[in-house]
């Protein structure tokens, strides 16, 4: 097998990356924007010792699983690899990805339940992150989604996944920006103004919280007077945020962020509670499957008798408000101290006192202290936990682990470390959060030996 070789294949499974996956005398390729059971012509474009890469010449045969995409811009965009699937089987392989994933990287062997579906498959999608750059010659704004493996930006009009004050807002910014000279970024001369614009939509409302990603480091008039030209513009805009990112770096947001016009949050509504969500605040994209997850994890907690719980990592301690009806206390370990000030003001909304929150980091704080809890919630970032912070989970838990998980693989490494601690898992279900992505969100309750 050399480069440019072309075969035809039939397409096996998907990766836990979404590509899939075929074999040509046993070797395995993997095929961008393919799904089981197509039988693709496809061209290698590069050859690695246990694996190659290949691009799709055609579909001679097509599966049955496979639709039309709603959005005429799919192929050329990068947010939604796999909306040429019909949904129900896209659960499918959201399970199966899990299951295989357990299986091959943590030695594994557990039947996944069937995926949860999002209440919504359309207009699901309430956090919008839209890098943003110029042409050369016209410097007409080019707002949207990266090209698939680029960074070439998609200009997006209509995005049918977002709500629509988001297409509004987005194109109230690319033809307006020039007014106020504000240029794009270049990303590879590290010049230019605007990098990115994120929007924070509250499904609760509708109310929109913007804020634009500067390269720079404080505000100059000619920015104020844009962000408040796009507050006065939009009615559902309640506040108007700048971020201040001039680090050559591929990170979104900075931790330092003002609020130029009107409030620095949008609220938004899970299971009667009400939260505040800030411009640095991580809160999950779509909230009405959001709402399904707080609910599982809810009524697993409300079994035990009035228990002690360890919320970790998190964030504005959405878990630790949610459960704190069917606990006696709850402790939220959370390292970003913004995220902590806004659980406060989440707490005296709610009027939650049972409700303890540390600024810290889970690991450190938990070596800190001597305190056992019943159950332990572990929301990790996608990178998921140390060894050394599984350990402290371990020590400090009496009775049971709920990890949430936003990566199948750290996940199935995570959950062979703790097995082999000598816990059982009890249950692995998966959510759909990010609905015609490869993307799935995983609960999984596991049982202290």
């Amino acid at each position: 097998m050399k480069l440019n070789d072309e075969y035809v294949v039939k397409i096996e499974k998907l990766s836990n990356l979404g590509t899939g996956i075929a074999k040509i005398d046993g070797f395995v390729v993997f095929v961008e924007n393919v799904c089981p059971e197509d039988e693709a012509k496809i061209r290698i474009t590069k050859v690695n010792k246990n694996y190659a890469n290949a691009e799709l010449l055609e579909i001679i045969n097509p599966a049955g699983c496979r639709v039309e995409p709603f959005c005429p811009m799919q192929k050329v965009c990068g947010a939604c690899q796999i909306q040429f699937v019909n949904y129900d089987y896209q659960l499918e392989l959201k399970r199966q990805i899990v299951e295989d994933a357990l299986r091959s990287i943590g030695g594994i062997e557990i039947s996944v339940q069937k995926t949860v579906p999002s209440p919504d498959c359309k207009i699901y999608r309430h956090k919008i992150q839209y890098p943003v750059s110029q042409t050369k010659v016209s410097k007409r704004l080019l707002i949207g989604y990266y090209k698939p493996q680029s960074h070439e930006i998609v200009n997006i009009k209509h995005c049918p996944i977002q709500p629509q004050i988001c297409d509004r807002i987005i194109d109230f910014i690319r033809e307006k920006a020039s007014d106020f000279k504000i240029s794009g970024y270049d990303e590879k001369k590290h010049f230019g103004d605007l990098r990115h614009v994120v929007l924070r939509v509250s499904a609760q409302n509708g109310n929109v919280l913007v804020t634009l990603v500067y390269n720079g480091t404080k505000i100059q008039k000619n920015l104020a007077d844009f962000a408040n030209s796009i507050y006065n513009n939009f009615e559902e805009v309640v506040g108007v945020c700048v971020n201040f990112n001039s680090k050559q770096t591929n990170v979104i947001l900075s931790n330092k962020t003002e609020c130029v016009c009107g409030q620095y949050y949008v609220e938004e509504k899970i299971l009667d509670k009400v939260f505040k969500i800030g411009a640095n605040t991580f809160f999950q994209v779509n909230p009405k499957s959001a709402e399904n997850i707080f609910s599982y994890v809810k009524e697993e907690i409300s079994k035990f008798d009035s228990p002690t719980v360890l919320d970790a990592y998190a964030g504005i301690a959405t878990f630790g408000v949610v459960v704190s009806d069917v606990a006696d206390k709850v402790v939220s370990v959370e390292e970003n101290s913004d995220s902590i000030k806004m659980a406060q003001d989440v707490l005296s909304i709610n009027n939650i006192n049972n409700v303890e929150l540390h600024t810290a980091d889970t690991t450190k704080y938990l070596k800190s202290v001597k305190r056992k809890f019943d159950v332990t919630i572990l929301d990790p970032p996608r990178k998921g936990c140390t060894k050394e912070s599984l350990d402290e989970a371990l020590k400090h838990t009496k009775d049971e682990i709920i990890y949430v998980s936003c990566n199948p693989a750290t996940l199935a490494r995570d959950l062979k470390y703790l097995c082999e601690k000598g816990c059982t898992i009890k249950s692995v279900q998966p959510f759909d959060m990010f609905c015609h992505t490869y993307h799935v969100e995983t609960v999984v309750f596991i049982k202290k030996s």
